[in-house]
């Protein structure tokens, strides 16, 4: 089919079935985490520290990481970095199975897996254009992992809220450390012959001063990292409320939670299945335009929806913007990067999209203590129909129609 043509490819089929798997467990455990902590605190803040801390590495370290990659091999580090989030998995799982309620080794658990998110979803975005046999599969491949990474957003949620209720966190956790074997069997699977690294004879931080002022001085990439940099800080992390709305305001418990996780997660699966079918040649900026929309919009209806089923549906349209946002910018800068450039552009739009997100979530729950759950959702939204607003009128002004050439992939170029 047309919508999966990139599984065409062994090494990507392999990558998809054995993340697939793992990014359940992965959602399984975030679930847990919010649950837990809210559960031993009832604190909007500290729910935003556990957020800060999870992903503000992504923030410090993604520049770093893009050319430190560039410079490695990163399928080797690909393992590592999947090696080390299983050893973090099950120090955490072992907290939790023997009672050791302690929040700062929490936080602190939190923290090394940002750490090592910062290097490993850089590393698995730019290793995606080794994965595919067609280059012309990478958006297509792009579009899959969201779908993958989105289902799980589902299935995770959902089944922790089932065990959450019958069997407690334990149990969550430990599933989370089991699912880092599929992936790890998967990657030793792969059969990659990837470009020989060339040693650099500049420094580390020579090359990092270059990927900045390449994306800083692209005003077609800068403007759409800048559009993240506002969605992630401002919008996205509306959802950190999401056990304040279940517990607080709907009177629900855990499984209801995980209805609202679960209700993102569908939204942005059919979401993800659209970006997966469209052809090469579509205007992603347009696309992005649409989803900030939808999302801005979305998020301002559910902040002040009075009925479950109705904020679900609400919730469910944030999960289609969202998803639509960020993968047509991911998509965006793979396609339209340099080659050379590519692992340190992908490293800022890391950056932008996880690095900032943290920021957004302490500033949400700051907010959220002193004007409440609805009102500080209600912001979020209004705050990402400003910004979509902002965007329109820039590209208006910098790329006026009959110079755009958002629609046009580079040639001879190729989102976690």
């Amino acid at each position: 089919m047309e919508a999966f043509r990139a599984l065409k490819s062994r090494n990507f089929r392999l990558f998809f079935s054995g993340q697939s798997i793992s990014l359940i467990g992965t959602w399984m455990q975030k679930t847990a985490v919010c649950w837990l902590v809210y559960r031993l605190t009832n604190s909007a803040l500290l729910l935003g520290v556990v957020s800060f801390v999870s992903l503000i590495p992504s923030l410090l370290l993604s520049p770093y990481a893009g050319s430190y990659i560039e410079r490695h091999n990163r399928y080797r580090l690909l393992i590592i970095t999947q090696v080390v989030s299983l050893l973090q998995a099950l120090a955490l799982a072992l907290l939790i199975l023997f009672k050791y309620y302690n929040i700062p080794a929490i936080i602190f658990l939190s923290l090394v897996q940002g750490v090592i998110n910062a290097f490993d979803v850089t590393c698995r975005q730019s290793l995606m254009v080794d994965m595919v046999t067609d280059r012309e599969d990478l958006p297509n491949a792009i579009a899959l992992n969201s779908t993958m990474a989105n289902f799980a957003r589902i299935a995770g949620p959902a089944l922790a809220g089932i065990l959450l209720s019958a069997f407690g966190e334990d149990v969550c956790f430990l599933l989370n450390f089991l699912s880092y074997l599929p992936v790890l069997l998967s990657l030793f699977l792969m059969k990659l012959q990837l470009p020989e690294i060339v040693k650099s004879e500049r420094s580390i931080w020579s090359e990092l001063n270059e990927g900045f002022h390449y994306v800083s001085e692209n005003k077609d990439i800068a403007s759409l990292l800048l559009m993240l940099t506002a969605s992630s800080l401002l919008v996205i992390p509306f959802n950190t409320l999401m056990p304040l709305f279940a517990k607080e305001i709907f009177q629900g418990n855990a499984k209801t939670f995980s209805w609202f996780e679960s209700a993102a997660g569908l939204g942005s699966i059919f979401s993800a299945i659209y970006m997966a079918r469209l052809k090469a040649g579509k205007d992603m900026v347009k696309i992005l335009i649409t989803a900030s929309l939808v999302f801005s919009l979305s998020v301002l209806l559910l902040a002040y929806a009075s009925w479950l089923p109705l904020a679900l549906v609400f919730m469910a349209l944030s999960g289609v913007g969202m998803m639509a946002q960020t993968a047509s910018i991911n998509t965006y800068i793979q396609t339209h990067a340099a080659p050379g450039m590519r692992a340190r552009a992908i490293s800022y739009y890391i950056m932008a999209y996880q690095g900032i997100i943290p920021i957004g979530s302490l500033l949400t729950g700051v907010v959220a203590q002193y004007l409440g759950p609805r009102l500080t959702v209600f912001l979020a939204g209004i705050c990402g129909t400003v910004a979509t607003a902002i965007f329109v009128n820039y590209r208006k002004k910098q790329f006026p129609p009959v110079a755009d050439t958002s629609s046009k992939p580079a040639t001879g170029s190729v989102f976690s």
